[in-house]
């Protein structure tokens, strides 16, 4: 069933309200959230380093300063894509481990403890208790 004109301008009204006072919200319901920008980010830049690739190739046959060409561009696709597929990464969090909790990282106080029980053993080395 199509809109109305009047029902359509109501509609373009709300779409620019909803822009206006909550961008992200409006990128995510419209379907270009910054995910999707780097994904394509990242693909394209993919695309350019093969690229990069095939030229270096050819330039090796051909000129070498098409070889540089072709290098550039590799590193230049190299660059573009990790930054892009860092910062889908840093977009996209990842769910917690199925194992459960965090990981156990040593705090200082363990790290303490660990030394003096060396030098409580080194001690009682020296002394022949052992």
């Amino acid at each position: 069933m199509a809109l109305s004109e009047q029902e359509q301008r109501l509609l373009e009204q709300l779409e620019a309200s909803l822009k206006a006072e909550d961008p992200k919200l409006a990128d995510r319901l419209s379907g270009t959230t910054q995910i999707k920008v780097h994904r394509r980010r990242a693909a394209i830049a993919g695309l350019a380093f093969v690229a990069g690739v095939i030229v270096l190739l050819i330039g090796v046959q051909i000129h070498p300063a098409v070889s540089i060409v072709g290098f550039l561009l590799m590193l230049g696709g190299a660059l573009v894509g990790i930054s892009s597929w860092q910062r889908v990464a840093d977009d996209n969090p990842q769910p917690a481990r199925p194992g459960g909790g965090p990981r156990f990282t040593p705090g200082p106080s363990s790290n303490q403890e660990f030394m003096d029980k060396l030098e409580e053993r080194w001690r009682r080395r020296q002394q022949g208790d052992l």
